[in-house]
């Protein structure tokens, strides 16, 4: 057994790492939720943030586009040209990808610098490529209502989920200093 334990070494540091990490930074997201009273940024600031945001871009682009509560749930309502078209929902704010992705990295580390680096920059990229995922959800709801189960659970997830894999493997081979190297 303690030659299996010194064998696989490095993978239980990674996993524990890992679930450390998670479990430490989903307990803090979580507690952050519940102190979250929506008074004056409903439902919580991150979701409100990031549907506020989706409103500039929408009519920055040239959608005549609002955003507003949902009365009978905890979400901002996303409006193109008077037509409802989606909610963003806590879900929606990217907040427990950046969490998957910080725990890989952190799980990976390498250099000091480089790591906190990588992953404040990482998550600057998760943060403004789900921006754009869902600026383009609501338009394509907008113009393809019918399209909105295979917009929704299969292109967008795909691509946000993929973003995350390309910069795990960017760490892999590019920073981290668990990588063996043949040299």
């Amino acid at each position: 057994m303690k030659t299996l334990l010194i064998k696989y070494k490095p993978v239980i540091r990674f996993i524990v790492t890992f679930l450390a990490v998670y479990g430490i930074l989903t307990i803090g997201y979580n507690v952050y939720l519940n102190l979250s009273d929506g008074s004056k940024y409903y439902p919580d600031y991150l979701t409100n943030l990031v549907a506020q945001q989706t409103n500039e871009v929408l009519n920055g682009v040239g959608y005549n586009a609002s955003v507003m509560p949902h009365p009978n749930e905890p979400s901002m309502k996303i409006i193109i040209n008077g037509k409802f078209v989606a909610t963003v929902i806590e879900g929606c704010n990217a907040t427990s990808i950046v969490i998957l992705f910080l725990s890989f990295i952190i799980a990976f580390a390498g250099k000091l610098k480089t790591t906190i680096l990588y992953c404040f920059a990482g998550s600057i990229i998760i943060y403004a490529f789900n921006l754009v995922r869902i600026v383009i959800l609501s338009i394509g709801l907008y113009h393809y209502p019918w399209q909105q189960e295979v917009l929704h659970k299969v292109i967008f997830p795909m691509l946000i989920y993929g973003i995350v894999f390309m910069l795990w493997m960017i760490w892999v081979n590019r920073f981290s200093k668990n990588v063996n190297t043949n040299e």
